[in-house]
């Protein structure tokens, strides 16, 4: 039986409570499916749901205890004989519940709760190895693009530090050169420098002479 919570019960009281939600479990045995209000059907959900799990074992120790919850021998038939059967590859979430909206009179939400019987695929281990694989390849694809980003990353950088080497060489050897040149000038310099102290002596002498 599900843990009773705080605040009021279902029914007038803990028997009660037990009494509706095993009649509506047999309901929804018998029907699939129920209209009833969402209280209700939020309650009947974890009970309904662990007697179909019991029906899934199938041993007479689960017999008697849904026959303890509900007293129906019809219904506990029908819940391990049809039921079991077609959520037995379904490892939970047996029943549904929708929400059809409110009730006219007193305006109670409204839900219909249903037993989920469509068929499932089980997932093989060999669905597992493939989706494994898959993982790893495309683990392995980002890897090697991103291998692949660092490569261009550093030709580029190798390409960048290139042309900075180059332009050192240029500048250094137009430094040299402008260099030359300023040698050259300053013999050239030096050489009229010379001649004016040539021509210099020459007239002092001249001057010496006369």
């Amino acid at each position: 039986m599900p843990k009773p919570t705080k605040g009021p019960r279902l029914g007038g009281g803990p028997a009660h409570e037990r009494l509706l939600l095993a009649n509506l479990a047999a309901s929804l045995f018998t029907h699939k499916s129920i209209k009833t209000t969402e209280a209700k059907a939020k309650r009947l959900r974890p009970l309904a749901e662990r007697l179909i799990t019991f029906a899934k074992r199938g041993d007479l120790h689960s017999r008697r205890r849904v026959l303890s919850v509900i007293g129906d021998k019809e219904v506990v038939h029908i819940l391990f004989t049809e039921i079991a059967p077609l959520v037995a590859d379904r490892q939970g979430g047996y029943t549904r519940i929708v929400k059809v909206g409110n009730r006219k009179g007193d305006n109670a939400p409204m839900a219909v709760i249903e037993l989920v019987l469509e068929p499932v695929q089980p997932k093989s281990k060999a669905t597992k190895k493939a989706a494994a694989a898959v993982v790893e390849a495309v683990e392995a694809e980002v890897v090697a693009e991103t291998a692949d980003e660092v490569a261009d990353e550093a030709a580029v950088e190798a390409a960048e530090a290139a042309v900075v080497a180059a332009e050192a060489v240029e500048a250094a050897e137009e430094a040299a050169a402008e260099a030359e040149v300023a040698a050259e000038v300053a013999e050239a310099a030096d050489e009229v420098a010379a001649d004016a102290e040539a021509e210099a002596e020459t007239a002092v002498a001249d001057a010496d002479k006369a």
